[in-house]
C-alpha cells in the first residue's frame, strides 16, 4: 500500500508541476486575448445579471441558484486553508500571482459555460451538460468525454467528499472538541436531506446558504481589517512588492523566492476557483436560459467572488496580523490571524466557516460527479452513487487523509486537461457566440 501512496503522490506532483500551471493560465490569457478582456468590460453586466430571471427556454433552475451551486461547491477549505499555504510557502507576493490567476481564469469560466449550455441536452434527472458533452458533441472526441467524466466521478469522493469531511470534523474537535464520528454522522444526515432531491433541492439550499456563509465571512473579515486599518497599506505593498522580488527570512517566516511566489500564488488560486478544470459548467448547463452567454457571464463572476473577494479577505487579514512571521503552520494560519485580532470569537467564525465552506462543497461536487456518473453508466446509476456518497462522508471524517489529497489532486489535474484541450479547440464557437450576444 505504501508503494501505491508514493506513486499517487509523485504522478500527482508531475501532474500538478509547472507545465499544468502553465498550461492553465496559458489558456486563460489566449481566452483573454481572444475575447479582448471581455471579463473586465462585461463584468458590471454580469453582476446584474446573477439577479435576471428567465421563465423561457431550457433548464432546471435559475442563473442564481446554478451559480450559488457552482460557488458551493468552488468556496471551501481552499479559501482558508489555501491562501495561508500559498503565504506560508511563497510569500505575500503569492497573494498577487492568485489574483492574477483570478483574472484569467475568468475568461476560462465564461468559455466553459458558454459551450456548456451550448451543447447540453436533456435528460430523466434534468439538463446535463459539462465538459464530457463538449468534447463530445463539439469536438468530436467522445472518448475524452467519458476519461473527463471518470475522472470527475473518482474525484467526487475524495476532493469533493472525504477532504471536505476531514476538514470540518479536525476543527470542530481541536475548537469545540466534537469527536469525529459525530461530526462525521452529522454530516451525512444534513447531505443527504439536501442532495437526495436533486438539483432543484440542491440549488434551493445553496441559494439560501451560499450568500450567508460568503457575506458572513466576508462581514468578519472586514471587521478584522478596521480593526488593523493602519497595517492594511504595509499588506499591499508587500504583495505588490514581493511579486517581483524575493522576500527574506525573518522572525519564522523562512523566506520566498519569485518562483515560489508564482508558483504557489498560482497553484493554489486555481486549486480554489477552479478555473480550467472543468468542474463549474456542470452546474452552468443546468440553467434555465435561452442563450449561452447569458449564463456564461454569470458564471464568470464564481471566479470574481472565489479569488478577486473571498481569497483576498483571507489573505489581508493574514497580512494585517503577526503569526504569520511567527513560523505559524498553514493550517493554523487564519485561525491564529483571525483570532489575534478578534480574540477566541475570531477562532470560532474560522471553524464556523470551514465547517459551512465544507459543506457547501460536498453538496456542489455532488451534483458534480452524479453528472458524470450519469454519462458513465445512464440515468439508473445515479441513486445508487447518491447513496454511497452519502456513506463516504462518514468515512472522511475518521480517516488519515494524506492518500486521498494526493489522489484527489491527481485526478483534479487529470480532469483538467480534456477540458483544456476542447477549450482551445472550441475558441473559436466561443467567440461567434460572445460576437452574436453583444452585437444585439
Amino acid at each position: 500500500m505504501q508503494a501505491v501512496e508514493q506513486l499517487i503522490a509523485t504522478l500527482s506532483g508531475w501532474v500538478w508541476g509547472p507545465p499544468m500551471l502553465v498550461l492553465l493560465v496559458g489558456t486563460g490569457l489566449y481566452l483573454t486575448v481572444m475575447l479582448r478582456g471581455m471579463q473586465f468590460r462585461a463584468l458590471p453586466h454580469a453582476l446584474k445579471l446573477i439577479w435576471h430571471k428567465e421563465h423561457a427556454g431550457s433548464g432546471d433552475i435559475s442563473h442564481f441558484a446554478a451559480l450559488m451551486t457552482a460557488l458551493a461547491a468552488t468556496v471551501g477549505i481552499g479559501n482558508i486553508v489555501g491562501v495561508a499555504t500559498a503565504i506560508t510557502l511563497g510569500g505575500p507576493g503569492a497573494v498577487f500571482w492568485m489574483w492574477m490567476t483570478g483574472l484569467v481564469g475568468m475568461a476560462t469560466k465564461y468559455s466553459e459555460a458558454v459551450l456548456a449550455v451550448k451543447y447540453r441536452e436533456k435528460g430523466e434527472h434534468g439538463m446535463r451538460g459539462g465538459p464530457m458533452y463538449y468534447l463530445a458533441k463539439g469536438a468530436g472526441l467522445p472518448w475524452l468525454g467519458w476519461l473527463f467524466a471518470l475522472f470527475t466521478a473518482l474525484a467526487t469522493f475524495g476532493i469533493g467528499n472525504m477532504t471536505q469531511a476531514n476538514a470540518v470534523a479536525k476543527i470542530f474537535h481541536a475548537t469545540f472538541g466534537v469527536e469525529p464520528w459525530v461530526t462525521g454522522v452529522v454530516l451525512m444526515v444534513l447531505t443527504a436531506l439536501v442532495i437526495l432531491g436533486g438539483i432543484k433541492s440542491i440549488g434551493r439550499f445553496t441559494s439560501l446558504l451560499v450568500p450567508f456563509m460568503i457575506l458572513g465571512y466576508v462581514g468578519a473579515s472586514l471587521l478584522a481589517l478596521a480593526l488593523n486599518a493602519e497595517e492594511i497599506p504595509a499588506a499591499l505593498s508587500l504583495i505588490f512588492a514581493h511579486a517581483f522580488s524575493p522576500i527574506a527570512a525573518g522572525g519564522g517566516f523562512a523566506g520566498a523566492t519569485v518562483a515560489a511566489a508564482m508558483r504557489f500564488g498560482v497553484a493554489r488560486g486555481v486549486f480554489s476557483n477552479e478555473s480550467g478544470l472543468g468542474s463549474a459548467p456542470i452546474a452552468a448547463a443546468a440553467a434555465r436560459t435561452q442563450d449561452p452567454v447569458k449564463q456564461a457571464l454569470v458564471s464568470m463572476t464564481q471566479t470574481f467572488i472565489d479569488t478577486l473577494v473571498v481569497c483576498s479577505m483571507t489573505a489581508l487579514v493574514i497580512l494585517t496580523a503577526t503569526p504569520w512571521t511567527q513560523g505559524t503552520g498553514a493550517e493554523q494560519l487564519t485561525s491564529a490571524s483571525f483570532a489575534e485580532t478578534l480574540g477566541t470569537a475570531g477562532a470560532m467564525i474560522v471553524a464556523v466557516a470551514t465547517a459551512l465552506f465544507a459543506y457547501s462543497t460536498l453538496i456542489g461536487w455532488n451534483y458534480y460527479g452524479e453528472k458524470a456518473v450519469e454519462y458513465l453508466a445512464g440515468a439508473r446509476a445515479v441513486r445508487p452513487y447518491r447513496v454511497l456518497f452519502i456513506g463516504v462522508v462518514v468515512v472522511g471524517a475518521m480517516m488519515r487523509l494524506e492518500f486521498v489529497w494526493n489522489f484527489s489532486d491527481l485526478m483534479n489535474g487529470m480532469m483538467a486537461i480534456p477540458n483544456l484541450i476542447a477549450l482551445l479547440l472550441l475558441s473559436k464557437v466561443v467567440r461567434e457566440e460572445t460576437r452574436r450576444y453583444f452585437a444585439k
